[in-house]
């Protein structure tokens, strides 16, 4: 079950920021949604308290899930086995690509919880969906097995004045 988050618009939170407190401390995950307007990404608010505690379950669960990983070879084949129920589109790699993901999916976790970063990790799987794309196009699979030559240095894009 997924708890609600309080929501509160950005304006709210500038002129009245006692109230906007008082609804983060209220909460029962100690977080509050702030909505931006154009376009602005939306900003989630939450204590110092309530962000060690996430960082430090997913740091407890990464090294956890790594440990594994490393020390037991069956557990890296029931993982590579498990991985198309966390990422389904695992389905279109093949057998190897799929076992090399999942091993560069633990060596980037840890490399990433060592600097307290998700972005490394974030970045793998969606550079691995991608490729898992190329493999369920055939077209497209087809076009970037063929052998071709370099076709030499691509020119930098024009951007159109406005």
């Amino acid at each position: 079950m997924v708890m609600a988050v309080p929501e509160i618009n950005f304006s709210e939170l500038s002129n009245k920021p006692a109230d906007s407190v008082r609804k983060l401390h209220e909460s029962a995950n100690q977080t509050l949604l702030v909505h931006r307007r154009g376009g602005e990404e939306d900003l989630v608010l939450t204590t110092v308290s309530r962000a060690e505690e996430v960082r430090e379950v997913v740091s407890t669960i990464t090294a956890l899930f790594v440990a594994l990983m490393q020390h037991h070879a069956e557990v890296r084949g029931l993982v590579t086995d498990v991985m198309p129920k966390a990422f389904p589109w695992v389905r279109f790699l093949p057998r190897e690509d799929m076992q090399a993901f999942v091993v560069e999916l633990v060596e980037t976790l840890e490399a990433a919880g060592s600097l307290g970063t998700p972005t490394p990790v974030v970045r793998l799987i969606a550079e691995w969906r991608h490729t898992a794309e190329v493999y369920a196009d055939p077209r497209l699979l087809d076009v970037l097995r063929r052998d071709g030559g370099d076709l030499g240095e691509v020119s930098a894009p024009v951007v159109a004045d406005s």
